[in-house]
C-alpha cells in the first residue's frame, strides 16, 4: 500500500559537497513513494542485508558481545510496521532505496533498521522514513518514538539530532551494549 507519493525538484547546490569536493548532482525531478510492507518483503530483506554489509564491519570487534546478548536482534513478531521508500526516476524505473521498521518495545514503538542506500543519501529518503514512522506512532496514540544507534554511526546520530530527537538514558534491552546511543522524539 502506498502511503504517500511525493515529487520534488531538488536544487543540487543544497545537497552539499561530496567527499571528492564535487558538488552532488541529482536528477532534476525525483519521485519518492513510501510503502508499508511485510517485514519479510524481498526489498526489505535486501536493504537490511545492505545495511548489515555496511554497518557490520564497524562493529566487527564487538561481534561476540552483540551475538551473545542478542539485544539488537529484531523478533519479527514484535514488528508493528515496515516502511520502504521507492524512488522512481524520469524513465519510470522504481528502486527500493530506504528502509525503516517499528517494533514494540514494551509500551513504546522503537525505530529499527533505518537505512538509506548510499547513492540516495541526502535526497529526502531519511526524512520520508522518519515522517512515516512518527505518523505511525501517533496513529497508535503514542507521545514519543524511541530508537537506539551505535557509537560508530555518527551520521545517524547527526540525522536524529537534526530531526528533533533528544538523547535519553539507555533503555532495555540495550543496557548490555555500553556503546548505545538512545534517543526519543516527543510527538
Amino acid at each position: 500500500m502506498d502511503l504517500l507519493t511525493v515529487s520534488a525538484t531538488v536544487d543540487p547546490t543544497i545537497l552539499g559537497v561530496l567527499r571528492s569536493g564535487v558538488t552532488d548532482v541529482c536528477r532534476p525531478r525525483t519521485e519518492l513513494t513510501i510503502r508499508s510492507v511485510d517485514w519479510d518483503h524481498p526489498d526489505a530483506e535486501a536493504l537490511r542485508a545492505s545495511m548489515a554489509a555496511e554497518v557490520g564491519p564497524r562493529y566487527a570487534d564487538r561481534a561476540a558481545l552483540m551475538s551473545k546478548t542478542q539485544a539488537n536482534a529484531v523478533d519479527e513478531s514484535s514488528v508493528h510496521r515496515t516502511f520502504l521508500v521507492y524512488r522512481r526516476d524520469q524513465e519510470g524505473a522504481e528502486q527500493a532505496v530506504g528502509h525503516a521498521a517499528l517494533r514494540w518495545n514494551g509500551a513504546d514503538l522503537e525505530l529499527k533498521r533505518m537505512f538509506v542506500h548510499p547513492d540516495h543519501r541526502g535526497s529526502g529518503v531519511s526524512t520520508a522514513l522518519l515522517m512515516a514512522s512518527e505518523n505511525a506512532a501517533r496513529d497508535q496514540g503514542l507521545s514519543r518514538l524511541i530508537l537506539q544507534t551505535g557509537d560508530r554511526q555518527p551520521d545517524a546520530v547527526r540525522l536524529y539530532e537534526k530531526s528533533g530527537y533528544t538523547r535519553i538514558p539507555v533503555f532495555p534491552p540495550y543496557e548490555v551494549l555500553p556503546f548505545s546511543n538512545t534517543f526519543e522524539k516527543r510527538l
